[in-house]
């Protein structure tokens, strides 16, 4: 008997009933076999030796495909798991999933691992990957389970179904063998360790398991896995490209921020140099936004209990937000979380006519959120930021159109900043939600259009809406190639309806107005951590604390130095004279690992003929600039967009 699959190009495969992932690569392409890790049928993974069904899409997955990668970086993790277990008496292990451009695996051994303990475990995986062991699948009864581990808890409690995703599901788990080792896993894995090319452990963490800081602190290994040693090697260099990114790290060197331990975790300080850059991010944002039909408004930063009950932030959001404080007399106030519930009361402060939709109304709104230690991570993850927060009002009739206007606003922001490679996810309608389905079916073939209009490559996020409204989630790329999530557009059909707003419509009835979320950095401090990693501190002129450092070559010029300075700042720019008692190389030096757009050197010859040498970042110095024409050079790439 045979079966017939279907190729991804449409054509048919046949072949003989019972035949695995294997044979079918086999008939399409001797080398395709070769290179085969695993199959997907209608779009699910397979073990490439386990038998396809009758019918299907059938496709080979390879190493060299994002799949393939998934594949290694899973197997991986359970070769590190094999290595820790037989390395350490009485170790115990938890999960261990791949991840972007990684893995990694949970472990308790009763200490945290030592640095030299990754270089012992590392050489037992590649004499694992060398023994070539065949991953085995097979499936177990939960009794059966509990007695393969029963001397590791954490597999336990997955077993009696704490977390049904992974492995656990009706009375039936599934665990993979490979020389002797087992592990709980849905697969697919490698047909042996033996196919897993290269791979290395990065580093350590604690990590609470969980992620509840009640319970158990376990010891995590992260790792990286691909599909060759060069690809393995470019990846490392970006890693070390991105470690002299590291935001943390610049703000620094650049003396822009910190984070004094006085103060509490994900908590930054600015300094004057990185004050002034926010201050020019906020102040472009706040006159971008007026000059696009927004109004400006302010609010609070605490607000009674009640509001947070209305909006439904404390019964899905009260994780993450702080402790209440009592006031009043007993009254429960929060700090806010989110800036919407403010916005939704200055709509409901008086009557509204359809005449006044859409309203647009913007906030540079700082929010509060307790997110775990583990967690924080410079301004990337902090506990106090502010969002350019909008939100906008609209009926359903304007809602396609100001979905475009939107996003064609978001886009020509963002292009302003740098950014010009977009991405997106599209996330539509949870199992559980509010509003009216064919609304949100018209909210999300809005939201498609807008991406499609737009030219946006995008991806459906199916059922990850939020329970009140699809989303577009805006992600660029930076540049060394990291995908970072910036703008969310979210449409929110549960808000009007727990504040039970209204518009009167031309016939004078009642109608709930529909609202839109849009936050357009994210939030100011992460959105500058991103630029500052994008750029390597080399922030654009417009941005740039600093604009021009002005170098008197001797005391006797210093004077001279000053009157260009305030031509300069006469034309808005920010200027800096380096009158320090050090030699011309050093400032200019000093000039340049500040990440200065221009340096000025001024001499003898400047003074008599009204000239500067001009050095542009990146470029070599030209003497006997005049002044003017050196104005007018900077202010092209001082000037901000606009």
């Amino acid at each position: 008997m045979a079966i017939t699959l279907t190729l991804p190009d449409g054509s048919p495969l046949r072949l003989p009933d019972g035949a695995t992932g294997y044979e079918a690569a086999v008939a399409i392409g001797p080398r395709l076999a070769e290179a085969a890790l695993a199959v997907t049928l209608d779009g699910v993974a397979r073990d490439l030796h386990a038998p396809v069904p009758e019918s299907g899409t059938l496709e080979v997955v390879t190493a060299a495909s994002e799949e393939g990668r998934h594949i290694l970086r899973h197997s991986a993790a359970h070769i590190l798991a094999q290595a820790v277990l037989g390395m350490f008496e009485g170790a115990t292990f938890a999960i261990g999933p791949a991840i972007e451009d990684g893995f990694y695996y949970d472990f308790d051994i009763g200490r945290p691992f030592a640095p030299d303990d990754l270089d012992r475990i590392e050489e037992r995986m590649a004499e694992i990957v060398a023994q070539d062991q065949p991953f085995e699948r097979e499936e177990l009864s939960k009794a059966e389970a509990l007695g393969v581990f029963a001397d590791h808890p954490f597999k336990v409690e997955i077993i009696e179904g704490v977390d049904e995703g992974e492995g656990a599901a009706g009375e039936q788990v599934t665990a993979y063998r490979n020389g002797g080792f087992v592990d709980l896993c849905r697969g697919p894995h490698l047909p042996s360790t033996g196919r897993l090319p290269a791979f290395k452990l990065l580093r350590t963490a604690g990590a609470y398991w969980r992620g509840d800081e009640h319970r158990p602190q376990l010891q995590r290994i992260y790792g990286t896995a691909w599909e060759s040693r060069k690809a393995l090697q470019e990846y490392l260099d970006r890693l070390e490209e991105a470690r002299k990114r590291d935001h943390r790290r610049l703000g620094v060197e650049l003396d822009l921020f910190s984070f004094p331990q006085e103060l509490g975790s994900g908590l930054a300080v600015w300094h004057p140099k990185g004050a002034m850059t926010r201050m020019i991010m906020e102040g472009y944002s706040t006159r971008t936004h007026l000059a696009h039909g927004y109004e400006l408004v302010a609010s609070p930063h605490i607000a009674r209990a009640h509001l947070w009950e209305t909006s439904g932030h404390l019964d899905f959001y009260a994780e993450s937000m702080y402790p209440a404080m009592e006031l009043d007399g007993g009254d429960e106030y929060r700090l806010k979380p989110m800036n919407c519930p403010f916005h939704i009361l200055i709509y409901k402060s008086r009557a509204r006519s359809y005449r006044e939709l859409p309203m647009r109304l913007f906030e540079l709104g700082t929010v509060y959120r307790y997110e775990r230690s583990g967690v924080v991570h410079g301004l990337m993850r902090a506990r106090g930021f502010t969002q350019d927060d909008s939100h906008m009002f609209v009926t359903e009739a304007q809602l396609p159109g100001e979905l475009q206007s939107l996003l064609d606003f978001t886009l020509m922001v963002l292009r302003d900043f740098g950014f010009d490679a977009f991405e997106a996810d599209l996330s539509t309608i949870p199992d559980k939600f509010v509003g009216r389905p064919d609304l949100w079916e018209r909210a999300t073939a809005a939201l498609r259009d807008v991406l499609e209009t737009a030219g946006i490559a995008y991806q459906v996020a199916e059922g990850e809406g939020a329970f009140y409204g699809p989303k577009i989630d805006i992600h660029v790329r930076d540049a060394i190639g990291r995908r970072w999530q910036i703008s969310t557009l979210q449409v929110d059909f549960g808000q009007p309806d727990n504040f039970e707003l209204e518009y009167a419509t031309p016939e004078n009835t009642k109608e709930r107005p529909v609202m839109i979320h849009r936050a357009l950095f994210g939030s100011v401090e992460r959105f500058f951590g991103i630029l500052l990693e994008h750029y390597a501190g080399a922030l654009p002129g417009w941005l740039a604390p600093v604009q021009v450092s002005i170098v008197p070559v001797a005391d006797r010029h210093n004077r001279y130095a000053e009157e260009v300075a305030e031509g300069l700042r006469a034309r808005q720019l920010r200027v800096e004279v380096d009158d320090a008692d050090d030699t011309v190389g050093e400032k200019i030096r000093r000039a340049i690992v500040g990440k200065h757009p221009v340096v000025l050197v001024v001499g003898d010859t400047d003074v008599e003929e009204d000239t500067v040498g001009l050095r542009l970042r990146g470029e070599d110095e030209e003497r006997g600039v005049s002044l003017g024409e050196a104005a007018e050079r900077i202010a092209a790439i001082c000037d901000p967009p606009r």
